[in-house]
């Protein structure tokens, strides 16, 4: 082999390792470009990740998020939010005003011993009912029982004002109301299994699916406001027009059907 021969083969040789040095270079080059990208990309969608995490942890839940909620008016409701209950006769002249807490067990004695005579006196035409339900034990008790519980009867209501004074006398029954310490009417099913115990409401898949979905939820919020707004200290409250109804003593409501038609009728003819 010429000595020119040689040269040229190193050379060539040369030129060879040279150009695979160069190709190796560029593929490592090109598989860290592609080692820092996959990186980046698992960093965002960590922090992607995290990010969403932290929203969905601080998104409200429950009856936060319902405040939020669409307002559902019930039907037989009046006023911009719904939260007007009037129930009874258009010709009856006054109105009764009952201020309730659906937790309150001095407000299931007053249903159980006086109920059945507020209800005669709608149906009479003696007088006008106005509603007003409060739900401030859920803020004094563990729960939100009296929250549910106004929810279910606001689904009652729109179905219609008979199925609505069922369903609260039900509701308030020795049978069906806990203890306010006991916060089953959180319980869906348990208020729905009170429900059944009303021909109206019994099996009623469209009051139902209101209960479960927590229809009037947003209603039941704006509804309970008015307790406070009216500076009301306690339930049950009874009122007609300005004025408080008590009993004998004076300070407490009639808590006996007597002592009811006796001070409800001298605050109706006043």
């Amino acid at each position: 082999m010429s000595k020119r021969n040689s040269q040229s083969e190193k050379s060539a040789a040369r030129e060879r390792l040279r150009a695979e040095r160069e190709r190796q270079a560029k593929r490592d080059k090109a598989r860290r470009q592609v080692v820092v990208a996959a990186s980046v990309v698992a960093v965002l969608a960590a922090a992607g990740g995290i990010g969403y995490a932290v929203v969905q942890a601080n998104k409200p839940t429950g009856w936060d998020a319902a405040k939020d909620q669409k307002l559902v008016k019930p039907a037989n409701t009046t006023g911009s939010d719904g939260t007007t209950v009037v129930l009874g006769k258009s010709t009856a002249k006054k109105t009764l005003t009952i201020y309730e807490d659906p937790r309150c067990p001095v407000c299931a004695q007053f249903e159980q011993s006086v109920g059945p005579t507020v209800r005669k006196g709608i149906a009479d035409g003696t007088f006008k009912l106005r509603y007003v339900g409060a739900t401030f034990l859920d803020n004094n008790l563990p729960g939100v029982g009296s929250k549910n519980a106004l929810s279910a009867l606001g689904a009652a209501l729109n179905v219609s004002p008979e199925a609505f004074l069922e369903f609260k006398a039900a509701m308030y029954s020795t049978k069906w109301h806990p203890d306010e310490q006991d916060d089953k009417f959180k319980d869906d099913a348990y208020l729905i299994k009170i429900a059944d115990t009303v021909p109206a409401l019994k099996g009623n898949a469209a009051f139902q699916k209101a209960v479960k979905d927590g229809t009037y939820d947003r209603w039941a919020l704006e509804e309970s406001k008015i307790f406070d707004k009216d500076g009301i200290q306690g339930t049950p409250t009874l009122k007609v027009g300005d004025k408080t109804v008590t009993g004998p003593d004076g300070k407490n409501p009639p808590m006996t059907a007597a002592d009811f038609d006796k001070a409800v009728g001298a605050a109706l003819k006043g």
